[in-house]
């Protein structure tokens, strides 16, 4: 079979996508493990599939003005990938069209060329008729999100959170001051520049593969620090990490340890807690422990009970992601109105499983990457209700909007007795 082009390659990813329903980050790194293509090719790529997912329901919003009757779905991948092309890469004509054309079976290539051509000489006339279009069309968010965070941040803010939300993620790294200090690593890596307010953190254009390896730098959002801070761990303490992987905030405590104490970094994927044992290992934090465990089923191994109890305790739980879109595309359309509930609930029986585990008068911060209450502000008044002896101390959050970062949250909680 002759290599695919960029354009079928894509066409490839965005087919497996809507078909298998894996993850698009998993889909497209497999495809681009086993094709044959130039860097720019690759780069067109992720370009094009991430593009389209970004875009879904602007691009079916044209082509339903350009066909009113059915198309067949095969056709409208083919479709959404030459209109991205054409109204938002704004590739020549010729490219957008001959070049996507070219990648359907013969019997759809007429359709598709009678389209694709209609929607350039219709260029001005349809961008005009998605800029009257609702927000949710706009920006392809669905609508019940929208219409969320409408009430809870306001129109102008949600506009802004949707339009961060399509542009891609830049690249952060913080600095692993356990192999490094900030001054040697900045002279070792010019190119890298430092991130004003986060001296722990440098922006950067293009992956830094020496500092990577080396273990002197982990690609890590600014925003992920706020959890890490609360906790304040001290160097010589007992720390849990209850869902560690893959490793970037565990691998932070231990900096902020000093690389002295012992942390017990649990996740219950096999896979994933081999990715955490890798980072941790890359990055010098030896003071960490991994183990398996999954809170919300088992009682805690040995391995976790012969440590107890903790001084500290991080449970940044699994969450809906509603905070980190930018950056885990396809996230908008695996939501339902529902998963908020279900997920606020068992967030919560992990919050009550690792706070067993805290000493008298410990600390416990609980964190999340989503903006939505049910699971950051009410979770934790869920959870102070049912343990009288919580204290709240504080609560910190992360705002695309506001604060040009992930979003995140997390609160610190002490506990005045045993739990």
């Amino acid at each position: 079979m002759a290599p695919r082009s960029a354009r079928e390659t894509a066409l490839a990813a965005l087919r497996l996508w809507r078909t298998e329903k894996r993850f698009a980050d998993s889909i497209i790194s497999g495809l681009l493990a086993n094709a044959d293509l130039t860097p720019s090719d690759r780069a067109f790529v992720l370009e094009l599939f991430y593009g389209v997912l970004r875009n879904l329901t602007l691009l079916d919003f044209w082509i339903g003005c350009l066909r009113a009757s059915h198309i067949e779905t095969n056709v409208r991948d083919i479709l959404r990938l030459g209109l991205y092309q054409v109204f938002l890469l704004k590739t020549p004509e010729h490219a957008a069209v001959h070049e996507t054309v070219a990648i359907a079976s013969q019997k759809q290539r007429s359709i598709i060329n009678a389209i694709l051509r209609a929607a350039t000489r219709q260029r001005s006339e349809l961008l005009a008729q998605a800029d009257a279009q609702p927000s949710f069309v706009r920006t392809s968010h669905p609508q019940f999100l929208v219409e969320r965070w409408q009430q809870r941040f306001g129109a102008e803010y949600t506009e802004e959170l949707c339009k961060w939300n399509n542009r891609p993620a830049p690249m952060y790294g913080r600095i692993n001051q356990i192999k490094t200090e900030p001054e040697t690593f900045l002279q070792l890596y010019p190119d890298l520049r430092p991130l004003a307010g986060n001296p722990d953190f440098v922006g950067f254009n293009t992956l830094p593969t020496a500092a990577l390896d080396s273990g002197h730098c982990y690609i890590q959002d600014p925003s992920t620090a706020i959890a890490c801070r609360l906790l304040d761990p001290k160097p010589g303490e007992r720390i849990l990490d209850a869902c560690a992987a893959p490793g970037g905030k565990t691998a932070y405590l231990a900096q902020l340890m000093q690389n002295r104490g012992v942390i017990i970094a649990c996740d219950r994927d096999r896979e994933r807690l081999q990715i955490l044992n890798d980072n941790v290992g890359r990055l010098g934090a030896n003071i960490v422990g991994a183990v398996r465990h999954d809170w919300t089923r088992n009682h805690p191994p040995e391995e976790i009970l012969s440590i107890a109890p903790f001084d500290r305790v991080l449970v940044d739980v699994p969450c809906t992601n509603t905070g980190v879109m930018r950056r885990r595309i396809d996230v908008r359309w695996r939501l339902r109105t529902e998963d908020f509930t279900l997920m606020s609930n068992e967030q919560l029986i992990i919050s009550r499983a690792a706070l067993r585990l805290l000493k008298p008068g410990g600390i416990l911060v609980y964190s999340t990457c989503s903006l939505e209450r049910e699971e950051n502000e009410q979770l934790v008044r869920r959870l102070l209700a049912e343990v009288p002896a919580l204290a709240l101390e504080t609560e910190k959050d992360s705002l695309p909007f506001r604060d040009g970062f992930d979003g995140a949250f997390a609160a610190k909680l002490s506990a005045a007795v045993a739990l």
